[in-house]
C-alpha cells in the first residue's frame, strides 16, 4: 500500500511540474514565440530600422548594405516581379539610393514589429518623398522587412514591397 501511495505521489508531483511552464526565452527554456512579447528585441529592431533610414538620408550606401544578411537565403519581392536574390537586391539598392539627390520625407506609417525569438518582421506603409535631380518620386508601398538576429545585430534576410491600393 505504501508503495502505491509513493508511486502515485511521485506521478502527481511529476504532472504538477510538467504542467508549469515558465515564459522566459532562452535556448533551454522555451517561450511561446507567437504570443509572448520581446520588448528589448523590438527596440533593437526599431533602432536598426532607424539606422537604415539614416544611412539612406546620409547617402551611405555601404552602411545601408551592411544591414542586409546577403547570401543564398536572401529574397526580395518588388513591383509584382518574380523573386530575386542578394545580388539583384544589392544592385537595386545601390542604383536607386545612389541616385537619390535628396530625401524630402521618409515616413513609415502604421509601423509594427513582431519578434519571434531570433526572427522579427517589421511592416509599415511607406510615405517616402525622394528627389532624383529635380524629379520628386513619392513611394507609397506596403513593406515587410524580415530580420534575423545575428552575431552582428539584426540583419535583413527578406524584403517585400507592394503598392498600396488607393
Amino acid at each position: 500500500m505504501k508503495t502505491k501511495l509513493t508511486v502515485i505521489g511521485i506521478m502527481a508531483f511529476g504532472m504538477l511540474l510538467t504542467g508549469c511552464e515558465e515564459k522566459v526565452y532562452s535556448p533551454e527554456i522555451k517561450a511561446d514565440l507567437v504570443i509572448d512579447e520581446f520588448p528589448e528585441a523590438e527596440q533593437e529592431v526599431l533602432e536598426t530600422f532607424g539606422a537604415i533610414a539614416q544611412s539612406i538620408k546620409d547617402k551611405d550606401l555601404d552602411k545601408l548594405i551592411s544591414f542586409h544578411a546577403y547570401g543564398s537565403k536572401f529574397t526580395e519581392f518588388k513591383n509584382g516581379e518574380p523573386r530575386n536574390g542578394d545580388v539583384a537586391n544589392e544592385a537595386h539598392e545601390r542604383n536607386v539610393f545612389g541616385s537619390v539627390t535628396e530625401v524630402v520625407k521618409f515616413d513609415a506609417k502604421d509601423l509594427k514589429i513582431a519578434v519571434y525569438g531570433e526572427v522579427a518582421n517589421l511592416t509599415f506603409h511607406s510615405d517616402f518623398h525622394l528627389k532624383f535631380g529635380e524629379d520628386l518620386v513619392i513611394v507609397n508601398d506596403q513593406i515587410t522587412l524580415l530580420f534575423v538576429n545575428t552575431l552582428d545585430g539584426w540583419k535583413m534576410v527578406h524584403e517585400h514591397h507592394s503598392p498600396i491600393n488607393s
